[in-house]
């Protein structure tokens, strides 16, 4: 019971006696199943518990689903089948480098319908730094907590005389050798979705603690008894023990992309002869460090949870797919050309989704963390030949869009420095002006973008506004390096002249985006409520806000600010119809909107996320205020339905960071964030130099959502954002709030956030 006692002790440790007043401990909020109650029909999340450490290159998770599923862990599940190392960074990207490990007694159940346990979340403990679930069926409490690369397991089995682990390297082919001298086992699993090359392989090493009285290695289905090696398409391993009631067996497990013995200097570096307990500690105290960096105060309990879970997701995606060597230099092993090179690499995120806040949350909050990040990528081009938009772990050809431009040029721009930039931009420049191996790499329909302005509607292209909208915002963010390195002019002057390309997929008949003919006439069977076609898992309603840059130039096509707050205000006033004729079927982000009673808002996916914050460019801020905190209210909760659709790699929990906060990154590549209204009463942000960013909002409550006044160091400020390097010199926001929304501030168009057509 000496853990169990020791997380008791710390979760007491972390009691908040008035739900009002400050966090203590930040990590013992986080739930790490909010949206795991999730199908492939209908996303709450689309998450699973992650037992981790941040940005960890591995993670461990029950496994509830069957192998292959994308959906590992449902909270709605009853079974467990094994507790699975796993690199998914989404079900709908599916896993790779996955195998599991899981204790049995009595008969040696090995196949995975055979070995799963009945458990209930009653005796489950789920935290980022430690889970714990007892199986029913063997008897066994089975507890885990982890390093970066490596995890230590304590199975607590009974009085039994054949006591086991089933180690499964999963199908596709794999590899596992016993070696009961050292009372170890070795392998490979291959299992993967692709993205990566033909060597690929993930290579572990399990180390226990007691000797083993039987060994087994088994082939697909057939259990073979004192064979101590196998190679099959699906191979595993079964060694048992005698054990004693409440005997524990502790199982050390490290794994590498490199070599076994990599993966074994993983397990020595990482885990060493550290205690479980030990281990547990070091994780939370990481996991506090981090979730530390923002601290809040004044809210509900719940509001906390929901906080501190969100902010938990961001620190996952894009994991470490480095090693560190015997040498104590960083390696990895490239999925992109199958080699072991030197420097960082991470992978597992999908630029479409986090460009827009995840991204600027690390700028913000964990740059150093995004500078390895910036350095990765500097290898990904040079080992792809291409930056990706998708890795998991290479080149994965989903969405659209170009927008490892608006990552690589937000972070310049917000103060990273002291790595390869220039490369980085030869890569942009790259980007820009090629199609890739594959349609979500480099831009699809380039040539017709860089002759006619757009991709058209009829070359059989698809989601083709959407990508010349995203192409637009992308030519911005180039141009905006282009400029801070001092680029020739010519250069530049071309990506000024690309960004404004989304004029061209305006429709003046319906003052809204859609597709555009080549020649240059707009379809004549255009319906605004049509998903997909044109545009990518949305409709034009969605779409049509996707001018990040230029906000003003959207205002002007569309008649002026009246028009402009109007179509803002239709997108929550109208009823959820839908056209899902280009799909066949309500695909879920349709469903999901449909249900979540904000009328044609689709909060659950991405494109339209940074909707609610545009009222501040059209002089109605108290609409941003007042959307914001139903959003938060509404559609986000640190439950298992938590979500309102897919979480995505940290970016719908970073939209929920960064509002709570008190404002949003809208246009990345920028040093603005435009303006909301804080959650809590106060929040105290601790930057990397040293500094903080406090904000007070002391008069926070329900019914007090909107801001009458903001004072920036105790001076009244009435801009409706606040810029990056003002943060970054440490200050005090206060925000004196009220239940009456106040229709003088930041009204005047010398209040609104940039717009590149304001700004020259």
């Amino acid at each position: 019971m000496k853990i169990k006692n020791l997380i008791f002790g710390l979760m007491l440790l972390s009691v908040v006696v008035n739900a009002q007043t400050k966090v203590i401990d930040p990590v013992e909020y986080v739930n790490p199943l909010m949206g795991t109650q999730s199908s492939p029909n209908l996303s709450n999340g689309n998450t699973y518990p992650a037992i981790c450490r941040p940005w960890g290159m591995n993670f461990w998770t029950p496994q509830t689903g069957k192998m292959g599923d994308g959906w590992a862990y449902t909270y709605t599940a009853d079974k467990i089948r094994g507790f699975k190392q796993t690199h998914q960074p989404s079900p709908w990207m599916n896993d790779y480098g996955q195998f599991s490990i899981m204790p049995v007694t009595g008969k040696l159940a090995f196949k995975e319908d055979e070995r799963a346990s009945w458990f209930s979340h009653k005796s489950e403990t789920v935290k980022p730094y430690y889970y714990s679930v007892y199986l029913a069926d063997y008897d066994v409490t089975t507890e885990l907590t982890t390093t970066e690369r490596a995890a230590h397991f304590q199975f607590t089995f009974p009085e039994n005389k054949q006591s086991a682990i089933v180690i499964d390297a999963f199908d596709k082919g794999s590899y596992v050798k016993i070696i009961p001298s050292e009372n170890k086992i070795i392998g490979y699993t291959t299992r993967n979705s692709g993205g990566v090359p033909n060597n690929f392989k993930n290579y572990f090493v399990l180390l226990f603690d007691k000797s083993f009285s039987l060994n087994y290695t088994w082939k697909d289905t057939v259990l073979e008894k004192d064979k101590l090696e196998n190679l099959a398409n699906h191979a595993g391993a079964v060694v048992s023990f005698k054990t004693k009631k409440g005997e524990k067996i502790n199982v050390r497990v490290a794994s590498s992309f490199i070599s076994i013995e990599q993966a074994e200097l993983n397990l020595k570096i990482e885990l060493g002869n550290a205690s479980f307990e030990k281990t547990v500690a070091e994780s939370k105290e990481e996991w506090n460090k981090v979730l530390g960096k923002v601290k809040v105060e004044g809210g509900s309990d719940e509001q906390f949870k929901t906080f501190y879970s969100c902010l938990y997701r961001t620190a996952c995606f894009p994991q470490k797919h480095y090693e560190i060597d015997a040498a104590g230099k960083i390696i990895h092993y490239s999925p992109y050309n199958g080699k072991v090179l030197p420097g960082y690499m991470y992978a597992g995120t999908g630029f479409w989704d986090t460009f827009r806040a995840l991204y600027p949350l690390l700028n913000l909050v964990y740059p150093s963390i995004n500078k390895e990040m910036q350095e990765g990528l500097i290898n990904d081009y040079k080992e792809g030949g291409f930056l990706p938009e998708w890795s998991s772990p290479g080149f994965r050809n989903v969405m659209v869009g170009n927008n490892s431009a608006s990552v690589v040029s937000d972070a310049y721009m917000k103060g990273l420095r002291d790595y390869d930039i220039n490369t980085l931009y030869e890569a942009l420049l790259h980007g820009a002006n090629n199609e890739g191996p594959m349609d979500a790499v480099g831009r699809k329909g380039v040539a017709y973008y860089n002759t006619l302005g757009y991709v058209p509607y009829d070359v059989k292209i698809n989601e083709n506004a959407a990508r010349t909208l995203e192409y637009a915002y992308d030519d911005f963010a180039i141009w905006k390096l282009a400029k801070a390195l001092n680029r020739p002019k010519e250069e530049i002057n071309l990506f000024e002249k690309r960004m404004m390309n989304y004029k061209n997929v305006f429709n003046p008949s319906f003052k809204l985006m859609s597709g555009r003919n080549k020649e240059g006439s707009f379809p004549a069977n255009f319906n605004p409520f049509k998903w997909g076609d044109a545009f990518t898992e949305g409709n034009s309603w969605h779409y049509s806000w996707s001018v990040f840059h230029d906000v003003q130039g959207l205002v002007d096509l569309m008649g002026g600010e009246k028009t402009f707050t109007t179509k803002l205000d239709a997108v929550f006033s109208m009823p959820p119809v839908f056209d899902e004729s280009y799909y066949g079927s309500v695909i879920h982000e349709i469903r999901e909107m449909q249900i979540m009673n904000m009328g044609q808002y689709a909060h659950g996916n991405q494109p339209i996320q940074h909707m609610i914050y545009l009222y501040n460019y059209a002089g109605q801020p108290w609409k941003t205020q007042y959307w914001s905190r139903e959003v938060m209210n509404r559609l986000y909760k640190s439950t298992a339905d938590g979500y309102c659709g897919d979480e995505d790699n940290g970016q719908t929990s970073a939209w929920y960071v960064f509002s709570a906060m008190g404002f949003y990154p809208v246009c990345p590549a920028t040093e603005e964030y435009v303006l909301g209204a804080p959650l809590f009463k106060k929040v105290t942000l601790q930057l990397e130099n040293g500094k903080e960013v406090i904000i007070n909002a002391p008069g926070n409550s329900e019914d007090n959502k909107y801001v009458q006044e903001l004072k920036w160091n105790n001076e009244t400020y009435s801009k409706n954002y606040i810029n990056h390097f003002d943060l970054l010199k440490g200050t005090v926001l206060d925000f004196d709030m009220n239940d009456t929304p106040n229709n003088k501030r930041g009204t005047s168009a010398s209040s609104y956030p940039y717009s590149y057509s304001t700004s020259k």
